[in-house]
């Protein structure tokens, strides 16, 4: 079993480039079964990562040809028949619901389980269904199985009741072959949406209105060949920028979008760390650390809650108070007393978090409970003084491209053993 062993106190100075995101290639690589091309699909700016292997297996358990190389997918599912997927590889990744859409599209039907992935909190696929019921699929249970079928999918007009990520995507790449015009109503506005839009349309497709609230889908008869450039990861530049800024360090993020972390960059500002924006680069300036009032996790384009653990492993040793409001999952302050164990001062109540600032961190044996709390660990890690050790690092390996690697450039001094 592989564990991070952090040396605290360095700062991180240097530049770094952030790869594709892996809540953008996930759903993208699900859409990719809707290309009946004998060419396929080429993707680039892949990131290296445990839940994007675990796609591309599902794929190719349902009959794709996948090649990965120097970070460029090159996915074929000309000739796609399973329309299974086994109950192994869905408890894998949550993510492995989103093929419930594109194939029911392709092949008329789907059977899947129950997905798995982080324990952070009740997850529901109802809206998936609904909105694909009102599309006309005949949905049923069966002996554990989620079974779904339709002859050929109608467009129809869907509100959803919360602007589930998920559901969107899967509503999307469902309505695109269907017949007829499709329009989703409360759509979620996240820049990842906006990227399967914009990979689908590049095959064919006939999507409009991706990151506002109302999207609409004309169906077409078929999708074809493209070669497409996944937009870089925005959890994992929120990440590097809170690391250099915990270390009180310097680091230039290029590569990226910055609009996509504004609400991020706001909240760091807010903490009293220095932010330089360019067109496509953020500069931190790490300085003296304060408390924030209130961060509240949002829907886009709110602060995200994939970003919580890491803020608030930052704030830890900030001045003064901060409180933590997590508004989208109800069970996503597990890395708490982890960061506990490390001297942080952090009390919870409900669905809230206190905050108060401690003069220093202290190395300790912790475990990384989920992705982003790993994430918020390997922070705590960089700043403490002495030796952390992180154990069940898989989880960080499930959305980050060998993060060591990328910190050792910086001057941290984390190693994998």
């Amino acid at each position: 079993m592989e564990k991070f062993v952090i040396e605290g106190g360095n700062r991180l100075e240097g530049s770094l480039s952030v790869k594709g995101g892996k809540n953008s290639i996930l759903p993208i690589l699900a859409a990719a079964v809707l290309c009946s091309s004998s060419e396929g699909v080429e993707l680039y700016n892949i990131p290296d990562i445990v839940d994007m292997h675990v796609m591309t297996k599902i794929l190719q358990s349902l009959g794709a040809r996948v090649k990965y190389k120097n970070n460029t997918l090159l996915v074929n599912v000309e000739d796609l028949q399973s329309y299974t997927i086994s109950d192994e590889l869905m408890r894998e990744m949550r993510s492995s619901i989103f093929l419930m859409g594109p194939l029911l599209a392709r092949l008329g039907k789907v059977r899947v389980t129950y997905p798995g992935g982080c324990a952070i909190g009740p997850r529901p696929i109802d809206l998936h269904f609904k909105g694909l019921e009102a599309m006309g699929a005949r949905i049923k249970e069966e002996k554990g199985y989620i079974m779904a079928s339709a002859s050929r999918l109608q467009g129809t007009e869907i509100h959803l009741d919360y602007p589930s990520v998920g559901a969107t995507e899967n509503l999307m790449m469902a309505a695109v072959l269907a017949r007829g015009k499709t329009v989703i109503n409360n759509a979620a506005k996240e820049p990842e949406i906006v990227d399967l839009q914009n990979f689908l349309n590049a095959m064919g497709a006939d999507i409009r209105g991706a990151g506002t609230e109302t999207v609409r889908i004309i169906g077409v008869e078929g999708l074809g060949k493209c070669s497409y450039r996944i937009i870089p990861d925005r959890i994992v530049a929120g990440t590097y920028l809170m690391a250099a800024a915990i270390t009180g360090g310097r680091l230039l993020l290029k590569g990226i979008i910055p609009v996509h972390l504004d609400a991020v960059v706001a909240k760091m500002r807010e903490a009293g760390v220095g932010i330089e924006a360019t067109e496509d680069s953020l500069e931190v300036i790490g300085g003296r650390l304060k408390g924030v009032e209130t961060v509240r996790t949002l829907p886009y384009p709110g602060f995200p809650t994939d970003l919580q653990a890491p803020i608030m492993a930052l704030l830890t040793v900030a001045e003064g108070n901060s409180t933590i409001i997590e508004s989208i999952f109800e069970n996503r302050f597990k890395h708490v007393n982890e960061l506990k164990r490390l001297n942080a001062d952090i009390s919870v109540k409900g669905r809230t978090a206190f905050i108060q600032g401690v003069k220093k961190l202290y190395g300790a044996e912790v475990e990384a409970t989920d992705l982003r709390a790993g994430a918020a660990l390997i922070l705590a890690g960089l700043a403490a003084e002495g030796t952390t050790v992180i154990s069940e690092i898989k989880h960080i390996d499930r959305g980050y491209e060998r993060i060591e690697l990328d910190l050792q450039q910086l001057g941290a001094k984390i190693m994998r053993i």
